[in-house]
């Protein structure tokens, strides 16, 4: 009977780590289980996370786009009223040269009754 008890006890103790064995798979399971659920109800939080920024990013680049289109109309207009002073001031310039020529040609043509000084003789 000696000999019985020892493979009695093996067997007790083979069977009690099986248990163990299986009982640790079982909560190992359960583990990786609740780590999906947490890692799927995450993704889906962080795609709605997402959608909501890219929907905000969008609104804003849109506004900064108009707010860019104002300052590039006012550029234009800007540049519309430089290109008007320029062209006033070809317009004078002109004017000047005409009157610079009749001056001359006034000099020219009476400056032999003219002093050095400019005075009549």
């Amino acid at each position: 009977m000696e000999n019985l008890k020892l493979p009695v006890t093996v067997i007790g103790v083979v069977i009690l780590q099986i248990g163990g064995f299986i009982w640790w798979t079982a909560q190992q399971a359960a583990t990786i289980a609740d780590l999906e659920e947490t890692v799927s109800q995450l993704s889906s939080r962080m795609a709605i996370e997402g959608n909501i920024n890219l929907k905000r990013d969008v609104i804003d680049n849109s506004m900064e786009i108009d707010y860019l289109w104002d300052e590039a109309d006012d550029l234009w207009s800007e540049l519309d009223g430089m290109i008007m002073s320029i062209g006033a001031i070809n317009g004078i310039k002109q004017r000047i040269a005409v009157i610079e020529n009749e001056l001359k040609y006034i000099n020219r043509d009476h400056g032999a009754m003219m002093d050095n000084k400019g005075g009549m003789k």
